[in-house]
């Protein structure tokens, strides 16, 4: 496997979707459809294949590429459709002209609803498509239940029941039918059949549910509990059936639909061509963004290049945001709701699929890159003056008010570096105060750097609300640092970010990595603060029963665990060593003392 291979693996996501292996040429030589993106394209690299065929697919693969889909049901239906476009060398299955059925309306007089492969152009409409055979049925059989559609091929035009053609059935005898091909059922009242029928297959199943509800209700009261399993079986099936595809949607017709996601340095756009209701393709690309270019300018930009590249004269056009393109006779749309939003969730999940990959890619092969776009991200979205490369983060911890310490981690470049990593014990604070101890570490901290000469970082950030926000800018005013540093708080509870003098939080995608930065900061002090705060118990435990021997006083303790790290050690340690440590006298004092408390 070649690096370039693996790389792409690693930056695979864990989504459902489709994978295309390509060849050195850039043939697609084989799709497939993943419930596990990457689990399932690693898969072929991990292990050896006993099939020749698979070996040989192996071999050949020279890039991937990968669709990323709603659902893994979308995944299957994509699949079905780039096998019949592409028709890949090693795939074996699909590429005959078998498709998954619809439910069709025939346009006629008196429609007829029936299930079929074939999709004609001739004003019919059509829903699905449907994986799953016995889903399409259950419709079917539901729409059965409550209509009287006929099922005969009969031509019921006016003329031929005019002059009586047409006779009756046994459908008509057994009340499947209400006869409209002797004309005792009007087009008017069929056709509210054929609405109730459309408002099913649409997905407007509140009436449905409704009535089918009422009837297992009626039939339970009867205590005929048989026939109400059997309509409660129906909604269940019809629970099932309310999934619909996103990848293949015959109402859709032809559109080309472009996206665009960024961040501070590069702009990623997904273009994904529909037609005739089926996703056909889908490309990404990733752009250089000199000017800090909106998302609707890299739309604009790259929306004609896309188009031309693809040969594409749509005369519709989908987008996730707003642009004016002089374009004749093209609609261009961004779309809020229904269908099509769900075609342009898909397309902007591909871009952000993008945007991911080339991070973590980035991340792998040049840190020093990566480094630098988290930088300027983190400058952008926090509206710093400076890039934050140098960034201390402040906690607290006390129980009911004893012990209280405080941590201050250090991250540089956007990483910890814990050999600056420093820990207060609480000096002038008595009580859980919060706020207090905040001020006090802050000042100790800033005294001593200005004392010393240090560099100053770009960016405090304080683990609380305003309160502690607030009571850290007043120990940095006094100290001449405000302005000087940057400072925010993060709360815990919606992770909102505070700016001094703000009252309005700032609220980060939950996916953004300069939020992730702070969290990881701000979830590192809380560790390092927690550590230290335990410790600190721990010592005074043991000091306590160290104390507690006659004749030995807090200096001796000190000398004694300084010396031997801990209580366990003290009662390790030879008499000669503690001899050595505090002398004869107090060295047997702390011996019999010692074994005192063990019996």
């Amino acid at each position: 496997m070649t690096d370039k291979l693996a790389h792409t693996i690693k930056t695979l996501p864990h989504q459902p979707g489709v994978y295309h292996h390509l060849d050195a040429e850039g043939k697609v030589i084989y799709v497939g459809k993943a419930k596990d993106l990457k689990k399932r394209v690693s898969s072929y690299f991990s292990k050896t294949h006993e099939s020749a065929r698979l070996t040989l697919l192996v071999k050949r693969i020279a890039d991937i590429h990968v669709i990323e889909t709603p659902t893994e049901f979308d995944a299957l239906l994509l699949e079905n459709t780039l096998i019949k476009k592409h028709q890949p060398r090693f795939n074996i299955l699909l590429k005959d002209d078998k498709s998954y059925p619809w439910i069709c309306i025939k346009n006629e007089r008196f429609p007829r609803l029936f299930s079929t492969r074939r999709k004609v152009d001739d004003g019919s409409e059509y829903f699905g498509p449907y994986a799953s055979i016995r889903v399409m049925k259950t419709a079917l059989s539901l729409i059965n239940q409550i209509t009287t559609l006929r099922t005969c091929k009969l031509n019921l035009s006016e003329q031929s029941i005019q002059d009586k053609k047409h006779r009756l059935c046994l459908e008509y005898q057994i009340g499947n039918c209400k006869g409209p091909c002797e004309a005792l059922q009007s087009e008017e009242d069929y056709l509210k059949d054929i609405h109730a029928a459309r408002q099913l297959l649409k997905g407007h199943f509140s009436a449905t549910k409704k009535h089918l509800h009422g009837q297992m209700m009626a039939h339970s009261t009867r205590q005929d509990f048989e026939a109400a399993q059997a309509i409660k079986e129906k909604l269940d099936h019809l629970a099932k059936y309310t999934a619909r595809s996103t990848v293949v949607t015959a109402n859709l017709g032809d559109l080309d639909v472009f996206t665009a996601t960024s961040d501070a340095t590069f702009g990623y756009v997904n273009c994904t061509l529909v037609r005739q209701g089926a996703v056909v393709h889908s490309h990404s690309i990733e752009i250089k963004k000199p000017l800090d270019e909106s998302d609707a300018d890299l739309l604009r930009l790259t929306i004609p290049e896309l188009r031309l590249t693809f040969q594409s004269d749509c005369k519709q056009i989908l987008c996730s945001e707003p642009v004016e393109l002089p374009l004749q006779d093209v609609t261009i749309q961004v779309p809020q709701r229904g269908q099509k939003k769900e075609v342009i969730n898909m397309s902007l999940r591909n871009a952000k699929a993008l945007k991911l990959e080339r991070i973590k890619n980035l991340q792998i092969v040049d840190p020093e890159r990566h480094a630098n776009r988290i930088m300027q991200q983190m400058k952008v979205d926090l509206r710093l003056s400076n890039e934050p490369r140098h960034i201390e983060c402040f906690d607290n911890s006390n129980l009911q008010g004893e012990y209280p310490v405080s941590a201050c981690v250090v991250f540089k470049d956007g990483k910890p570096s814990k050999r600056d990593y420093r820990h207060f014990n609480v000096k002038t604070v008595v009580g859980a105060d919060d706020y207090a101890t905040m001020a006090e570490v802050i000042t100790r901290r800033y005294t001593r750097l200005k004392e010393e000469g240090v560099g100053l970082p770009q960016l405090i950030v304080i683990d609380g609300g305003k309160g502690q926000l607030s009571a850290s800018v007043k120990a940095l005013e006094d100290l001449g640092l405000r302005g000087v540093i940057a400072i925010i708080g993060i709360a815990k509870r919606l992770e909102e970010i505070y700016f001094p003098g703000d009252s309005v939080p700032l609220y980060l995608d939950k996916r953004s990595e300069t939020l992730k930065v702070i969290q990881q900061a701000r979830n590192e002090a809380h560790r390092f603060s927690i550590t230290h705060h335990r410790k600190q118990r721990s010592k005074s435990g043991i000091k306590s029963q160290l104390e507690a021997i006659p004749g030995i006083g807090p200096q001796a303790v000190e000398t004694l665990l300084n010396t031997f790290k801990s209580l366990k050690g003290v009662k390790k340690a030879s008499r000669e060593d503690l001899v050595t440590c505090v002398g004869k006298a107090r060295a047997d004092k702390v011996i019999k003392g010692l074994l005192a408390m063990a019996t």
